[in-house]
């Protein structure tokens, strides 16, 4: 093995519940759409307007000129509360792998990098690809495909590291071999039937140790 992805939020830090609350409150002030968790987390991974995007027409939301607005309260409304706390065992695990370490988010690249900086150190990772470097979010591999052209791995050398099944449809499309940690999801496992095995699916990341080290 060469490298290892990473997914950010869910999978590193423990933001996943601070992106929803953020989300729940902007959809509800700019546009009064009411959403769930679910409605977030299951397309977790995609680019925050793509996100907005696709939730306005969930929610047959006709009014996409306030997608932007949405999607910028929702930055406003996270800078506030965020708290870049990485999950028990992510920083040991991290700092113990030999191997070349990306981070692939669709968060944009200064809350990506103040993150990483915060719960990891600015020297952790070789290379970070944040939504300001792709055209297109996950289920869209490009993310992953350009991590690997950065670090010269050929993708059967690289393993993605996912906790949403956008994530692991991406990895899937760029033929790179995937682990899913769960962390603090609500999803349920029938969400990951039909793109992963069973036994690539983990309780946390911290339990991918003997893999990824």
């Amino acid at each position: 093995m060469q490298a290892v992805i990473f997914d950010l939020d869910g999978v590193s830090v423990n933001l996943m519940p601070t992106h929803f609350q953020a989300w729940k409150e902007a959809f509800a002030k700019i546009a009064g759409i009411n959403i769930s968790e679910r409605d977030v987390y299951i397309i977790e991974g995609m680019r925050g307007i793509e996100l907005v995007e696709k939730i306005f027409d969930q929610k047959r939301f006709t009014d996409h000129s306030l997608a932007k607005r949405v999607h910028d309260e929702k930055s406003k409304i996270f800078k506030t509360v965020r708290s870049s706390k990485s999950f028990d065992g992510v920083r040991e695990l991290i700092s113990d792998i030999r191997s070349m370490k990306a981070v692939v988010s669709g968060s944009t690249r200064i809350d990506v990098e103040t993150i990483l900086q915060e719960a990891f150190g600015s020297e952790e990772f070789d290379v970070v690809i944040t939504a300001d470097d792709i055209e297109k979010g996950k289920p869209d591999p490009s993310g992953f495909l350009e991590a690997i052209i950065r670090m010269n791995a050929p993708s059967e050398d690289v393993v993605v590291v996912e906790n949403a099944p956008l994530g692991i449809r991406a990895a899937n499309i760029a033929k790179i071999n995937c682990y899913v940690a769960l962390n603090n999801t609500p999803l349920q496992m029938s969400d990951f039937d039909g793109i992963i095995s069973k036994d690539q699916i983990f309780e946390k990341t911290s339990m991918l140790r003997r893999m990824l080290c």
